[in-house]
């Protein structure tokens, strides 16, 4: 980056006044968004405030809105709800609350407000800015106002940024609160399983949702749940028959619990309510069992954000305060949305405006429907007379996921008629004939366990050809799902080659990524990886809660991945880390003395006494986590302790998140479709025979669509000496964890194409 556009960079916002508040329910990351609103305007050199109390604050004035500093949203990310406070106001919904709210802003030299919110204080923002002249002119004739204030502001830039937990919003794939909201949900239904399981009871769980079904929906396929009950999709007439029936089947297949989820705004084809109660008492009255209802209530706002949402949260902050900087008087009010993995702005008001119903406005919900309706069937096939022999495993290291992708392939398969096997210790298992075949309750109660069931090693096939051929002839294996990381994918790869030799080993095989490094190219995204992140996050977390109270101290962390620095990186810009060396960003011994040392030496003059480094394991094989460390102890001393943690293998571990659940279940119903198709596309002369590059592939998340992409064709893609793709998305975040980090910050020339959005005028353009 040139020292001319670093300078235009970091005096875009001067003389320019933004105002930040959250309004509505609140939701978890909303914290995060203040924040990256805060240190990015102030990094554009613009004064930011913070409206305490939403819209009444911003009505009442006075210490309700005030000045913010880097250092007052320090320590913000980890905490849950939102910390300018947030409240109802009735007051803005009258013209008069909106003319005061007007003069608070112009006294104060404010012409651009950053709203985080629902529909509902989204169209009221939007209704401010709309009538913004008329209001300035009602305060001039009053005298309350000069010819200059009036003047100087007489335009208002408004940008707003979702905060809702029911993921309800047209235009964006998630909303703030969402990720965190099923993270809370997840927790109850894990505790609550163990015990239903110890008693044969039947559980009904009320979640929010009073006209979105996404939350209940995603817990249900997240859990493996017996029903759900949403409000875009009502049951047919005869339900209580159906659902009674699933209920029985589930018990008479050798299962102690039922887990039935319903949103609280479910109704039925005649819009009339179903409550939990209802189900509780048909339950009770009509099979006689154990039945308790949870409503889970309000918990499912509360609590610590997750990774995603701090990561959400702080990407849409950084994108309104740059929507804010570069509006005109004819610039719309818009709203900062999710599409795949870009952060874009949309026109406020049609995406507010739109009330269709949730199965229409999302893909991805209709998409969870249709695999949850599969998934949920319990009369899968009995007849296996001319159906095809599918195998599943796993290779390499071991993902929080892999038990839910391995489950959903399987029954997907039996569903569709299928034989399906399951493959024990990966490639190596495939060759010493370790595999047995896999019935509907053989994967029963898999989602929510984390490892790896059927065992995992990073044994690669090339060297066993000969006896894994001959296991393909002996158990009539006609098509192999792999689900793993970078071994998983270089296996494919030697499968591919092995064709030459082995007629055997031409059948249909699918790589579903399944890595806590994030590094199987194909795929912007592998199963594992979110938990990963997530137990990173909750360890800083408590680790610089270690500090409280101590004197100055700086945390070196290192993370897991490889080559790949997507952990760290993520890590970083989820627990507000200093620093995040990574391979893909090489690094000198400057950098680490003067940018970084240099800057926590500042830090520790301000309020803020911790810092937080994180450190790939493999991006520099001279300065190593030890190094690091001396050095930081070294240069530190009499200003600050040093402390270091290795996290190891805690990473691989834990259970899935509600995201590698729903994620793993989605991939492996949409391989197991591929391969019945491909199976019967290389049906020939009685046997199959698969030789063509499509026919070997992986299974990626693109642009939040899964896409298969023949596994030859990533060759070219593939840094093989250090296992990573060539090209990584989450490397365009890196400027946003430095600029969040830093107040004052000499940005790489390699970022230069990464801030191409923060110095060029687009609107309703993709960016970062």
């Amino acid at each position: 980056m040139t020292h001319e556009e670093h300078h235009a960079a970091k005096t875009l916002g001067i003389g320019k006044a933004i105002a930040v508040l959250t309004s509505g329910g609140d939701a978890q990351g909303m914290n995060a968004a203040v924040r990256a609103v805060v240190r990015v305007g102030i990094f554009t050199g613009a004064r930011v405030f913070f409206v305490h109390e939403g819209y009444q604050g911003l009505v009442d004035g006075g210490d309700h809105i005030k000045e913010a500093t880097w250092e007052s949203v320090s320590m913000m990310l980890q905490l849950g709800g939102t910390v300018i406070g947030s409240a109802r106001c009735k007051d803005f919904r009258e013209r008069e609350g909106r003319l005061r709210a007007a003069y608070n802003l112009v006294k104060r030299g404010i012409t651009n407000l950053c709203v985080i919110g629902g529909d509902g204080s989204l169209t009221g923002a939007d209704t401010f800015r709309s009538e913004w002249s008329d209001l300035l002119s009602d305060l001039q004739k009053a005298g309350k106002i000069t010819d200059e204030e009036a003047t100087k502001s007489s335009y208002l830039n408004i940008v707003g940024l979702v905060g809702s937990i029911d993921n309800d919003f047209c235009g964006t794939d998630m909303t703030i609160g969402t990720d965190s909201a099923l993270h809370r949900i997840m927790e109850i239904v894990d505790a609550i399983t163990t015990t239903a399981q110890s008693h044969q009871r039947t559980f009904v769980l009320e979640v929010m949702g009073r006209h979105c079904g996404y939350l209940a929906l995603v817990t249900s396929l997240s859990c493996g749940a017996d029903w759900v009950f949403i409000p875009e999709c009502p049951p047919d007439d005869d339900w209580e028959e159906h659902l009674c029936r699933r209920l029985s089947e589930t018990r008479t297949r050798g299962s102690r619990l039922n887990i039935i989820i319903v949103a609280e705004g479910a109704i039925d084809k005649n819009g009339k309510p179903i409550t939990s109660e209802d189900i509780k008492n048909l339950v009770v009255k009509r099979l006689g069992y154990d039945t308790r209802v949870t409503v889970l209530g309000h918990v499912q706002r509360g609590g610590t954000p997750s990774a995603f949402d701090r990561i959400l949260g702080s990407r849409m902050g950084v994108e309104a305060v740059m929507a804010l900087l570069e509006g005109t008087p004819d610039t719309p009010a818009c709203v900062v949305s999710l599409s795949g993995n870009q952060a874009v702005r949309l026109p406020l008001m049609e995406c507010v405006q739109v009330v269709t119903p949730a199965l229409e406005l999302k893909g991805s919900f209709m998409n969870n429907w249709e695999v949850y309706k599969l998934l949920a069937h319990v009369r899968p096939p009995v007849s296996k007379s001319g159906s095809h022999t599918v195998a599943v495993m796993n290779v390499g290291a071991p993902a929080a996921g892999m038990n839910a992708a391995v489950r959903s392939t399987v029954r997907i398969g039996l569903i569709q008629g299928n034989r399906v096997l399951v493959v024990h210790d990966g490639f190596e298992g495939l060759a010493k004939g370790q595999i047995e075949e896999a019935g509907w309750s053989y994967v029963g109660g898999w989602t929510g366990q984390g490892g790896s069931k059927l065992g995992t090693k990073r044994t690669l096939p090339k060297k066993s050809f000969e006896q894994i051929s001959a296991n393909i002839t002996k158990f009539n294996i006609q098509g192999l799902v792999i689900i793993g990381g970078f071994e998983a994918y270089t296996g494919g790869l030697e499968l591919m080659e092995g064709r030459k030799q082995f007629d055997e080993l031409c059948i249909p095989f699918v790589v579903i990524p399944a890595t806590v490094s994030n590094n199987v190219p194909g795929s912007d995204f592998s199963v594992g990886a979110d938990t990963a992140l997530n137990t990173i996050c909750t360890t800083c977390d408590r680790i610089k809660q270690s500090a409280a109270g101590t004197k100055r101290r700086v945390f070196i962390i290192e993370t897991m991945g490889g080559y790949c620095g997507y952990l760290a990186t993520m890590a970083g810009l989820a627990a507000g880390a200093d620093a995040a060396y990574i391979f893909e960003e090489p690094f000198t011994i400057r950098d680490l003395q003067v940018a970084n040392v240099e800057h926590l030496v500042q830090k520790m003059k301000t309020t803020v006494k911790r810092g937080l480094v994180l450190r790939n394991e493999k991006c520099n094989e001279n300065y190593t986590t030890d190094f690091i460390f001396n050095l930081y102890s070294e240069e530190g001393k009499g200003i600050f302790d040093s402390r270091k943690n290795v996290l190891g293998h805690m990473q691989q571990g834990g259970s899935p998140t509600p995201f590698d659940r729903n994620f793993a279940t989605k991939m492996g119903a949409k391989a197991m479709n591929w391969m019945s198709g491909k199976i019967k596309e290389s049906y020939r002369n009685g046997r199959i025979f698969a030789n063509t590059p499509d026919s070997g592939c992986v299974l990626g998340m693109r642009k939040r669509a899964l896409v298969f992409q023949p596994v030859a064709e990533l060759k070219d893609q593939t840094d093989f000496e250090h296992r990573i793709p060539k090209e990584q998305w989450w490397l365009k975040l890196r400027p946003i964890l430095k600029i969040l980090a830093k107040y004052e910050i000499d940005l790489d020339t390699s970022d230069h194409a990464h801030l191409e959005h923060i110095t060029r005028k687009r609107s309703g353009e993709a960016a970062v």
